[in-house]
């Protein structure tokens, strides 16, 4: 059985930073593409960033310079470091798997859509004021 489980959201001013983790059980965690997901009410769930199997990574606009992602093949963890959080990053993040292994790197690093990925965590609420 393949879990997903997110954890580190909380509220912080805008300027602050947080930390997410997802841990991942039930799968060959090295062998996948990995990306982090958010989602406002309302609104599509929006990719955040993607790591590969090999570490490629790849940020979506909203992401780009201020948020780190990478994972730790020896722990099944990945990881989303925030900086300089805005009001617009409030949000569910969500990390995801895709449903096979070895996506081309370029694949995953081009931020594949929501669909394209099987697995889902509960979430963990972001909540940025101003």
């Amino acid at each position: 059985q393949v879990q997903l489980a997110e954890s580190g959201g909380g509220s912080v001013h805008a300027g602050g930073s947080l930390k997410l983790s997802c841990v991942v059980s039930g799968l060959a965690f090295a062998e996948y593409c990995l990306g982090w997901f958010r989602q406002v009410p309302g609104m599509e769930r929006e990719v955040v960033s993607t790591v590969s199997y090999s570490g490629s990574t790849g940020y979506g606009d909203s992401a780009m310079g201020r948020f780190t992602t990478y994972r730790d093949n020896a722990k099944n963890t990945l990881y989303l470091q925030m900086n300089s959080l805005k009001p617009e990053d409030t949000a569910m993040y969500y990390c995801a798997a895709p449903a096979a292994p070895y996506c081309p790197g370029d694949y995953c690093q081009g931020l594949p859509p929501a669909a394209h990925f099987g697995y889902w965590g509960q979430g963990t609420q972001v909540t940025v004021d101003s």
